[in-house]
């Protein structure tokens, strides 16, 4: 039998507000409990530290600047506790190439390790232009963020990690080519609605899992984020067999689980479907 491999990884929930000190103060608080439980890798969710549509472009521009408040806090974060931290996501008004953005921003996911380095970037794809009947009624990101491009991996402590944001969850095609490029586990940073979370969060997280055999982190929002606004949360980890292995409802909160590689390696042994697929590309 091969030696058991395996890693702590924290899915962070929050409800934030429009307060971004409130919001970071209350992301401290949260990743220090992830640590507190012994996670070598923590989630934020989607927004963590900006929520308003209305902040997005200057703290972006902020964020691209030399005196960035959300990066530098997430840096330190990272060397405080010694763990690497997944960023959610936080508006950049600059391209991964360095060009900037004019008039909207990016939806980014920066990732930092244990000694606080920014070792990876991702931009949101898929942007969250839709109809809901909720308080909020319509949602288009599109007038606000600009969309990324690239599909981006990186190695961490739990693994090769592929890195998607909240709507990215209903395009099946991203997640394949996140196995493409050998991801052992994807996360999920999100701000669901409750009403799209409760129709599809869970059994989108289970296919996604499934049909590629990772393991998936979701870290939401969950609550009442505003008069107008209300999230789904039911932060989660799945395994790649689908089985819900931790979760929290709504309200703050950390869940935290074994990403268990030996587990991972031989389920891909037993049920190769990566090498059985006849359409490929």
């Amino acid at each position: 039998m091969s030696e058991r491999i395996s890693s702590r990884v924290a899915a962070i929930q929050m409800v934030s507000s429009h307060d971004i000190q409130a919001n970071l103060a209350e992301a401290e608080r949260l990743l220090a409990e992830a640590a507190g439980q012994g996670a070598e890798v923590a989630v934020l969710p989607e927004n963590f530290a900006v929520l308003a549509t209305s902040q997005m472009v200057d703290c972006g521009r902020r964020e691209a600047g030399p005196d960035p408040v959300i990066r530098a806090f997430l840096a330190h974060q990272a060397r405080k506790l010694g763990i690497w931290i997944v960023g959610g996501s936080m508006p950049l008004a600059q391209r991964p190439d360095g060009s900037d953005i004019e008039s909207r921003v990016r939806a980014s996911c920066l990732v930092f390790d244990d000694q606080g380095t920014e070792v990876a970037r991702y931009d949101k794809i898929h942007l969250f232009d839709a109809m809901v009947e909720d308080a909020h009624g319509q949602y288009r990101e599109s007038d606000t963020f600009e969309p990324g491009e690239q599909v981006v991996t990186v190695d961490t402590p739990a693994g090769k990690l592929g890195l998607a944001i909240c709507y990215d969850l209903r395009f099946p095609e991203l997640f394949r080519a996140l196995r493409e490029r050998e991801a052992d586990w994807v996360c999920l940073p999100s701000a669901f609605t409750w009403q799209t979370g409760d129709a599809h969060w869970h059994p989108l997280i289970r296919a996604r899992a499934i049909e590629n055999q990772v393991w998936v982190v979701a870290a939401g929002q969950g609550g009442r984020n505003s008069e107008r606004r209300r999230t789904y949360g039911h932060s989660l980890i799945c395994d790649p067999w689908g089985r819900v292995v931790t979760e929290i409802g709504e309200g703050p909160g950390v869940v935290a689980a074994e990403l268990d590689t030996d587990q991972l390696s031989n389920l891909r042994t037993r049920m190769p479907v990566w090498e059985h697929r006849r359409l490929k590309g």
